[in-house]
């Protein structure tokens, strides 16, 4: 399961200090996917996310990251200190921009939808926060 998103070249979060380093200081758009064990992650969630960076050619986040909700639960405690406004969830994901959250998925948005669904959610956001500055 953590697999998954490690060979689609996220990088895993598994401790605080982790989490820290990789999105208090970044400026360039980062997706951070707070992946889980649950059946929507496994048979939408990451399914979506795979399709999402499939385009290389199209707007996409620089950094992408990952936290494991229910097994590095400190990780994905300060993970979600980074996700102002939104109450835990799992999964989830998170788009920020310049150290500041602009966009989020949550679990209602995920559960019940097939991953091509969530894939075109996704590449919305990424439109619109991923564009290179011109």
């Amino acid at each position: 399961m953590r697999q998954d998103l490690v060979r689609l070249g996220f990088k895993e979060l598994r401790t605080p200090e982790e989490v820290d380093q990789t999105l208090a200081k970044v400026t360039e758009p980062t997706l951070v996917v707070v992946n889980s064990v649950c059946g929507c992650a496994a048979g939408a969630l990451r399914p979506a996310v795979a399709l999402s960076l499939w385009d290389e050619e199209a707007p996409r986040p620089v950094n992408l990251a990952t936290v494991f909700a229910g097994q590095d639960l400190d990780a994905t405690q300060r993970a979600r200190e980074y996700f102002t406004g939104y109450a835990p969830s799992s999964p989830s994901v998170a788009l920020l921009k310049e150290g500041e959250l602009v966009w989020m998925l949550e679990r209602h948005q995920i559960e019940g939808r097939p991953p091509q669904m969530i894939a075109a959610a996704l590449r919305h956001a990424y439109e619109e926060h991923c564009r290179p500055a011109a």
